[in-house]
């Protein structure tokens, strides 16, 4: 991959300031969405309640029991921790279609690792969903650091879990860029002080267009990402 430069996005940085990479993981190195949208949808549909897509958009790039927080009050007699329980329990239904790499993930991980650059996952999915999803990219062995829900008090779009993940990795957010493919991941990594790259796996360009670059997979992503100032 050819060498890109930062632009007015991140004024002030060069190509060499850029020291990590940190990936969300659903949606950005691994295609999930179409198995989330099918166990929320039978959580809903089972409990004899109405989904359409406006409702499933509020569980995309969130911590599933914070997502179902929002939606409990709408299920008489039924806690949180129940509800996600039965929702995991649709996603490993032998029906579900199997997940897989999104274009270009396994190449981009691979490249970066065998090129020392540091990398670490930052994901709101629980790590032993996280280490499975990741053998689709190489293995959770190439990152040298997971941030899942069950290590931050806060999910996205709140910074907490990308400022521990840059801490993990011994880096200055700003000396780091993040991949996500949902508006609230894209948020919390700007929120962290963090460069993003915005890929429309699961949202538009539209929707994510105060990244600093919008791609449509990883199969053109350079090293390090060549970002555009972001629009309004």
């Amino acid at each position: 991959m050819a060498h890109g430069s930062f632009e007015a996005a991140q004024s002030g940085r060069s190509p060499a300031v850029i020291q990590a990479a940190l990936f969300d993981l659903d949606g950005t190195l691994t295609a999930t969405e179409h198995r989330s949208r099918a166990a929320w949808t039978r959580l809903f549909e089972a409990h004899g309640l109405p989904v359409d897509d406006a409702l499933l958009a509020t569980f995309v790039g969130r911590r599933g029991r914070e997502a179902l927080e929002d939606h409990v009050h709408r299920f008489p007699g039924s806690t949180v921790d129940a509800l996600f329980e039965e929702a995991v329990g649709y996603l490993n239904g032998p029906d579900i279609p199997p997940p897989y790499a999104v274009p270009g993930a396994e190449a981009l991980v691979m490249r970066l690792h065998a090129e020392g650059v540091p990398m670490a996952v930052v994901t709101s999915v629980l790590r032993e969903h996280a280490r499975a999803l990741l053998d689709l990219v190489g293995g959770a062995e190439l990152f040298a650091a997971m941030v899942t829900a069950e290590d931050v008090s806060r999910g996205k779009p709140h910074p907490e879990g990308y400022l521990a993940g840059c801490s993990a990795l011994g880096v200055v957010p700003g000396r780091a860029v993040a991949f996500e493919d949902a508006p609230i991941g894209v948020a919390a990594a700007q929120a962290a002080g963090m460069a993003c790259v915005g890929i429309t796996t699961t949202h538009t360009g539209a929707d994510l267009r105060a990244a600093g670059l919008v791609v449509p997979d990883l199969t053109t992503v350079d090293w390090p990402p060549a970002l555009r100032t972001a629009t309004a």
